[in-house]
C-alpha cells in the first residue's frame, strides 16, 4: 500500500489546521487509494486544545497527536502539499502539486471559531477527494 498517494498538509505549527485536515482527509478517504501527514515548519509542542476537542466532537482522537517538522525526507513521494499559513517557509517539492488553503489560525480562536475552521477544512478536504476520485464507496 505504500504507492498509495500521499497528500501532505503542511501549517506552521502543525498544532492545528494541518492537523485536522490530514485527520479528516483520512477519516474520508477510501485507504486503498491515498493518505495523508501532516507537519510544521516550526512544530509546536503539542496539538492545541481546542482543536482537540473541536475534532473530539467529530469522532477524532487527536490527544495523542504530537506535532512534528516538516522535511523533505518525511515529504518524499508527495503527490501534494497543501500549505496553511506557511506558503512562505514550506518547502519546495520538486514534480509536487502544491495549494495554498487561506484558513483562520485556531491558536487563538474560541471552540466556536476552531469549529468554523474545522468545517471549511471538511469542505475543502471533500472537495480535494471528490476531484481526485479518492472517496469512500
Amino acid at each position: 500500500m505504500t504507492d498509495r498517494p500521499l497528500v501532505v498538509f503542511a501549517c506552521v505549527h502543525n498544532a492545528g489546521r494541518s492537523q485536522m485536515a490530514a485527520a479528516l482527509f483520512n477519516q474520508m478517504v477510501d485507504p486503498s487509494r491515498a493518505r495523508a501527514i501532516s507537519a510544521g515548519t516550526r512544530p509546536g509542542t503539542r496539538v492545541h486544545p481546542n482543536v482537540v476537542a473541536a475534532m473530539h466532537e467529530v469522532g477524532i482522537d487527536l490527544t495523542a497527536v504530537k506535532p512534528q517538522l516538516l522535511t523533505t525526507d518525511l515529504a518524499g513521494g508527495a503527490t501534494l502539499l497543501v500549505t496553511m499559513g506557511c506558503v512562505e517557509e514550506c518547502p519546495t517539492l520538486p514534480d509536487v502539486g502544491r495549494d495554498d488553503w487561506p484558513l483562520d489560525d485556531p491558536a487563538t480562536l474560541p471552540i466556536e471559531g476552531v469549529r468554523v475552521v474545522r468545517d471549511e477544512i471538511r469542505r475543502r478536504v471533500s472537495r480535494l477527494l471528490e476531484s481526485r476520485g479518492w472517496c469512500l464507496g
